[in-house]
């Protein structure tokens, strides 16, 4: 009997025991806020996370509204000649210009931001002779925008070629994403299985085209890396970062980078002149790094030979318009309201 009472009292703590862990469990470690700093005096973006962070996507974030996965893809190419379409009539007889922004990252709005910002500006700043086209990796856009990935990209500058003049006009390419330490610019819509571009593949991407003249913008952390790479005659290239730094300014609170806001936002709605406005918004960056205590990223540039003449032609073309203001589009979000589901 006493065995049996004792087996009983055993059991009885036992469940009690697990009541009371059921009840009160183990407290979890405390998530970790992700960096971030105070708006300084200069007007910086709001957030300093470089470039190179984590964007926090759990790889099951495919929003409930879209087509699947498999229809994206499928999609592509008719979106790609649809952008092209729609693209403004080329003014003959002057130099004119032509944007590509490619937002590599999907899960991180201030990448689309900047995209789709960069277009309003050149096009609405700077008139007729300004058209552009926007890739960006977004769930909100994905039926809006062709995807930023390699195969778009090589496919929006090929039916380019055929729209413009390769010999006259100019071909200016905003790439917006992160960036590593062996200069690959992330590209990133999951699920879907999207190559990455090094610095490297830009470069022959750009070759195998007969653009004459070029702007090459990337910013991205580590992205002065690109410009061995992309760098020649005929072609400016502008980085957010020297080849062994970070930039600042991503991440899911921030609305654009620092190097969007430098160069795009504050420098190009005083000038129309890419390479002062790169000295202003070099400035800038350098003024919030410091006042942040941020190790510099030191923005970088080449100017190749003639590029800065032919810009001079197109600008002898443009009568600039007001400031855009940059007014950042309303968060994406991965659900469908219930009414539309």
């Amino acid at each position: 009997m006493r065995t049996v009472l004792t087996a009983l009292l055993a059991f009885a703590a036992g469940v009690l025991l697990m009541l009371l862990l059921v009840r009160h469990p183990r407290p979890s470690e405390p998530q970790q806020a992700p960096p971030s700093v105070a708006s300084s005096s200069t007007s910086a973006p709001a957030s300093a996370s470089s470039s190179d962070g984590d964007d926090g996507d759990d790889g099951d974030s495919w929003p409930n509204q879209a087509p699947s996965p498999e229809q994206v893809i499928y999609a592509q190419p008719g979106m790609v000649r649809q952008a092209i379409a729609h693209l403004t009539p080329r003014e003959a007889g002057k130099t004119n210009l032509y944007l590509v922004t490619f937002a590599g990252d999907g899960g991180e709005d201030v990448f689309r931001n900047e995209a789709e910002y960069a277009a309003q500006l050149f096009t609405k700043r700077f008139g007729p002779t300004a058209h552009a086209v926007v890739l960006e990796n977004n769930p909100s856009t994905l039926q809006s925008h062709p995807l930023a990935n390699w195969s778009n990209l090589e496919d929006t500058l090929g039916q380019l070629s055929g729209v413009m003049k390769p010999d006259e006009d100019i071909l200016v390419l905003y790439v917006t994403s992160h960036g590593d330490e062996d200069h690959n610019l992330l590209v990133d819509m999951d699920p879907l299985p999207l190559d990455q571009i090094g610095a490297s593949d830009l470069a022959g991407i750009l070759k195998k085209r007969p653009f004459k003249w070029k702007v090459v913008v990337v910013n991205a952390c580590y992205s002065g890396g690109f410009v061995p790479d992309v760098k020649g005659p005929g072609t400016l290239v502008l980085t957010a970062a020297r080849a062994d730094r970070s930039s600042f300014g991503c991440g899911s609170d921030s609305d654009i980078t620092y190097f969007g806001k430098a160069w795009l936002v504050d420098a190009l709605n005083k000038t129309d002149n890419f390479v002062d406005a790169f000295k202003l918004a070099k400035d800038d960056i350098a003024g919030w790094e410091n006042d942040q205590k941020l190790t510099p990223s030191e923005p970088q540039i080449d100017i190749g030979e003639g590029i800065a003449q032919q810009l001079a032609s197109w600008r002898k073309e443009v009568k600039p318009g007001p400031a855009v203001p940059f007014t950042p589009p309303p968060p994406s979000t991965n659900s469908a309201p219930a009414s539309s589901q």
